[in-house]
């Protein structure tokens, strides 16, 4: 059957591949903690109470037919106070768009800027934008970081890439790493981009940040910073990309809002709007009532940033605990997210019967099957597959199931020659 080029050459996602997978061996009747998906698991972690009442009331009063194409006034108007309130950002309702999550926001920011064969620029490890950048017929580089930076891309490594680029992509707490941007190094990243900009005449298009900030509200003892607020000048080159599914581990709830320049989130409220990837109604009246309680807001992020913590640190020191017995293992202290970043160097190595792991999706696969325990490599977000780190997602898991996984990797671990 014949179908597009561009239909017929895009990639499928390892991440949903590897957790297929698993999900086939746990209905078979293994036990594997399943720390590959970046979502949550609602029985562990459930939407705020209050948040669901709200829904389910905003339902009862027939808030069901289609919403404003850039979202409901009232959530805008909470939105633009939030982003005041807590990042020093001021964002009139115009500037604000909602959609059904961040994804459409991230899809429709490539659409608004990059034209096919534009250059887009973003660090690998990070979360599809080499599949955007298919999507759009634009040409990616992907700048490789280092555990020297916590994998987070500087100045000096996105410099040489990003002459005549039309969208540098960055995401801090990123998706992989759960490592964050400090002040200073984000600083001089924007500083080589105005520089950049600074250097193309009127009729060439800018060089675009778009800023992913899904974990901004997920951090632990960091501060998050942005682009705008470090250096004001950013603003009119600055997307930003937000909401609601990681913060409130409202993943399935679909609510995400964008913001940035007021002519560009225009562009992209037709391209949301052509897609019909809103919102529900419903959901964007429940959560700005939500959003609109702060102490309310505070209580449950308190409450659950606290449990993602125990879960990250758990793994986190598990981890160091192998390397002090002599285990070529390593970990990345978290930061924010619900991500840990850990080294597992054991590609090369031989199983018990024989088996060479040729690379890291085979120590990953060793590790399910011998240790029950479901890691994504970082060759799932642009890294090679000689790349011996891995991304452990702990939204899906118990500390309890943590705590118990981490002597079934020592086992399997030590029965590689």
């Amino acid at each position: 059957m014949k179908v597009s080029k561009l239909a017929s050459a895009l990639i499928g996602s390892e991440i949903i591949k590897i957790g297929n997978e698993v999900n086939d061996m746990k209905r078979k009747g293994a036990s594997i903690a399943n720390l590959t998906i970046g979502d949550f698991d609602s029985n562990i972690y459930p939407i705020p109470t209050e948040l669901k009442a709200g829904i389910v009331d905003a339902y009862n009063a027939n808030q069901t037919n289609y919403p404003p194409a850039d979202g409901v006034l009232q959530l805008r108007e909470t939105v633009s106070e939030l982003l005041k309130d807590r990042f020093g950002l001021d964002y009139n309702t115009n500037s604000i768009l909602v959609s059904g999550g961040s994804r459409p926001l991230i899809y429709a920011a490539y659409l608004a800027v990059v034209d096919p064969g534009d250059t887009v620029v973003f660090p690998a490890p990070s979360w599809n934008n080499n599949h955007y950048c298919h999507l759009t017929s634009a040409k990616s580089i992907a700048v490789e970081t280092d555990a020297a930076h916590n994998f987070m891309p500087t100045a000096a490594q996105l410099k040489p890439h990003l002459k005549g680029a039309t969208m540098l992509a960055l995401c801090s707490p990123l998706n992989p790493t759960g490592t964050m941007f400090d002040a200073d190094s984000l600083a001089e990243i924007c500083d080589v981009i105005l520089e950049e900009n600074a250097s193309r005449g009127a009729d060439e298009k800018p060089l675009y940040l778009m800023y992913d900030q899904i974990y901004s509200l997920l951090t632990f003892g960091k501060e998050h910073v942005n682009p705008v607020s470090l250096r004001p000048e950013m603003r009119e080159f600055t997307i930003f990309v937000d909401g609601t599914s990681k913060c409130l581990a409202a993943t399935g709830v679909r609510v995400g809002w964008g913001f940035g320049p007021e002519d560009i989130v225009n562009r992209m409220k037709a391209l949301v709007g052509h897609m019909g990837a809103w919102a529900p109604k419903a959901e964007q009246v429940a959560m700005s009532n939500y959003f609109n309680d702060k102490a309310q807001v505070d209580t449950f992020l308190t409450s659950f940033k606290a449990q993602i913590q125990d879960s990250l640190n758990a793994l986190y020191n598990g981890f160091n605990e192998l390397k002090s017995e002599g285990f070529n293992v390593d970990a990345v202290e978290p930061m924010g997210a619900i991500y840990l970043t850990i080294k597992i160097d054991y590609i090369g190595k031989t199983t018990e019967d024989g088996q060479l792991l040729k690379d890291s999706a085979d120590v990953n696969f060793y590790l399910i099957k011998e240790a029950g325990a479901a890691l994504v490599p970082f060759s799932a977000f642009g890294n090679e597959h000689s790349m011996p780190w891995f991304r452990a997602s702990v939204g899906a898991c118990t500390l309890q199931d943590i705590k118990d996984m981490l002597p079934r990797i020592k086992t399997a671990l030590s029965k590689l020659k």
